[in-house]
């Protein structure tokens, strides 16, 4: 039976090995500190923390996320340990909440390795704290106990670590909050869990709304992050039901029911703001399964109101019951593996095991132990990882052209959409585990970061080197895909796209761009034509930033260009001076939110020489690369998933042929 501690209750611990789940409700950081009799942490090195994720009896989560699990083996920690503190951190940056007070109650449990619940604990009271202890696992007369805390510090981790008379205290949260800074930078953002209708009854006024040329005033929550995205049931191919919708205007669905639902009534599947609601049409209904056979997958079972609604999230339940499966895979073999040096060093510290063979005995029967219990996490993950694959070989066919691969037949019956799609796909992600699985990378519209193409030196996944001279070819060639994706799937004249090629080194990959007529103005080079572009994006960015805070998004300047605006910045940093970089690094910040969207294609360490100014440009755009790199996490459990680029495959036309109809269609709209 779970015991629900309030602050101040212990509750003995069953065994050594335990997991401490963490479910906040906004994106956290986790960690754990070792603590002696007195609660003293003794160096940094008695810290985990996501820049040091594992410390002897602890892995922490290696970045912020809405929900986290710790791992905790008390026989593995030192001797000298008594005290084991899990705490909870607000990202610092300003993008999310700045205090617990103002989020949901934190919630954490202790459980035990076959997942059975211990003790649980809601941290309520909290106000302008950003950091809090929320449990303890402290060592009493040879047993372990946990005992409910909630100790809130208003000056955050530096003041906790602080508390605990850490002498490194504020070097040590600085160094945290910049490992979670990088951590963020590198994972893909979590969908919303609650997506937009589709349709002309949208509500949105022309060029103010999703369905306009101009973006909503926030694309996040009120406080300002990205809600978390759809859960699953916990078993690959059958993903959880996602409610469109809340109960009403600025209310959460109510816990324990569903969304929009009354106690014993009908669910209402109406729209918030919509009159005479419907509720959206059930996903089409899998095939009946054979008899002990699992059932066949369906593309477009998920919940939605449209069909490219229910394959994103099927999307996005996939690629996270992957991530989760991969991670119950690892743990399975971490496990097997501490097992085995644990019953490795019991024989060889026994002396009677030296005797008559009884050594080598008990070797290889731990060895089989080990090879049983890693025999056994293969077989399910390989059972998961064949449903995943069975359901992407159906998924992949239906997508749309948004969400489809350059060689996706949709694209030879390709038209200029009417409407903005939910999202992009910007390549393809896989785990080692599961090499044959490819997963969409699917990026919400419009964007709400940047774009980095990084062109720095690099041997791709497969060990292939290439040299700074192609790695440039590649990333222009990259982002010249990403930008003719971006044009194709926006409607005629909602989207334009300008380039700045300073010393004229991108021609030929920009060729495709130039040759259909594209772009707003030819690729503007040389520090003059920089700083016009510049100039004017800025400029653009103040007017409607203006606009919005004054209430009146309509009182535009006449003639002011209203469609989401892209910059591709090639061969950075040359040719661009101080103001220039300023400039940059305020459309990167700025830019988003008003339909200016940034993307760079650049070596970072060839702008070394600006030092530290260009870190927070670095980390507010989304890094990808020209060749496959596993540089990107999961917003789950923080894999690092190898990113494919999207490939136009060799000699196909395709790519061009959807420029032309863009370009045609953009003439047609301008008359």
């Amino acid at each position: 039976m779970t015991a629900e501690l309030t602050r101040g209750q212990n509750h003995p611990l069953p065994g050594a090995r335990l997991e401490i789940r963490v479910s906040a409700g906004t994106p956290v950081v986790a960690g754990a500190t070792l603590g002696d009799e007195n609660g003293t942490i003794h160096g940094v090195e008695w810290v985990a923390h996501p820049g040091a994720p594992t410390q002897p009896g602890l892995e922490v989560s290696r970045q912020a996320a809405a929900d986290h699990r710790l791992a905790v083996d008390l026989d593995a920690v030192p001797d000298a340990v008594h005290r084991v503190s899990v705490l909870l951190a607000l990202p610092a940056g300003g993008r999310g909440p700045a205090r617990f007070g103002a989020v949901a109650a934190p919630f954490v449990a202790v459980t035990g390795l076959d997942g059975d619940e211990v003790a649980s604990y809601t941290i309520t009271g909290l106000e302008a704290e950003s950091a809090v202890v929320a449990l303890e696992l402290y060592r009493r007369q040879g047993a372990w106990k946990v005992r409910a805390v909630g100790q809130g510090y208003a000056g955050g981790l530096a003041e906790l670590f602080a508390d605990q008379r850490l002498a490194q205290a504020h070097q040590l949260a600085g160094s945290i909050q910049e490992a979670v800074a990088d951590g963020l930078a590198r994972a893909v953002p979590a969908p919303p869990a609650a997506a937009p209708a589709h349709g002309p009854d949208h509500g949105a006024a022309p060029g103010t709304g999703p369905g306009g040329s101009l973006p909503p005033t926030s694309p996040y929550d009120p406080q300002g992050v990205p809600a978390p995205g759809p859960q699953t049931s916990g078993v690959p191919g059958q993903h959880g039901a996602q409610q469109p919708y809340p109960d009403g205007p600025g209310e959460p669905a109510t816990v324990g029911r569903p969304a929009g639902s009354a106690a014993g009534g009908p669910i209402d599947y109406s729209h918030p703001r919509r009159q005479n609601g419907a509720p959206p049409p059930p996903p089409p209904a899998a095939p009946p399964a054979e008899p002990g056979r699992p059932a066949q997958p369906v593309a477009g079972d998920a919940t939605g109101w449209s069909m490219e609604e229910r394959l994103y999230n099927q999307v996005w339940g996939m690629f996270e019951d992957l991530a989760r499966t991969a991670a119950a895979y690892r743990s399975a073999v971490d496990f097997a593996d501490s097992r085995m040096e644990k019953e490795l060093d019991q024989v060889l510290s026994d002396p009677r095991s030296r005797i008559g063979g009884q050594g080598d005995a008990a070797r290889e029967a731990a060895r089989a132990r080990h090879g049983l219990l890693v025999s056994q996490a293969k077989e399910v993950l390989d059972r998961d990882v064949a449903q995943l694959v069975a359901e992407a070989e159906v998924v992949e066919p239906a997508l749309p052209a948004a969400f489809a691969r350059w060689d996706n037949p949709v694209w030879h019956a390709y038209r200029v959409p009417m409407e903005i799609p939910m999202a992009l796909r910007l390549g393809d992600l896989h785990l080692p585990e599961a090499d044959r699985l490819r997963v969409p990378m699917l990026i919400r519209l419009p964007l709400e970061r940047g774009l980095w193409i990084d062109s720095g030196r690099s041997s791709s996944i497969d060990g292939a080197f290439a040299d700074s001279h192609e790695m440039r070819r590649l990333g222009l060639e990259t982002a010249v895909a990403h930008a003719a994706r971006l044009l194709a799937v926006y409607p005629a004249g909602e989207f334009t796209v300008h380039v700045i090629d300073p010393a004229g080194s991108g021609a030929r990959a920009l060729a495709p761009l130039v040759q259909s007529g594209v772009l707003a103005a030819p690729p503007a080079h040389g520090a003059a034509g920089a700083a016009d572009v510049l100039a004017r994006l800025t400029q653009r960015v103040d007017l409607v930033q203006m606009a919005l805070r004054g209430g009146a998004p309509d009182a535009l300047p006449p003639g002011l260009d209203t469609s989401q605006q892209l910059l591709i910045v090639n061969d950075f940093p040359h040719g661009f001076d101080d103001r220039a970089v300023n400039q940059l690094r305020y459309l990167a910040d700025e830019g988003p939110a008003v339909g200016v969207h940034l993307m760079m294609v650049a070596d970072r360490e060839e702008s070394a020489g600006f030092g530290p100014l260009l870190d927070p440009l670095w980390r507010s755009l989304l890094r990808l690369t020209p060749v496959a790199d596993d540089h990107l996490a999961d917003p789950w459990v923080g894999h690092a998933w190898t990113y494919e680029p999207p490939v136009v495959p060799p000699g196909s036309q395709v790519l061009r042929k959807v420029l032309d109809q863009v370009a045609a269609a953009r003439r047609s709209w301008d008359r």
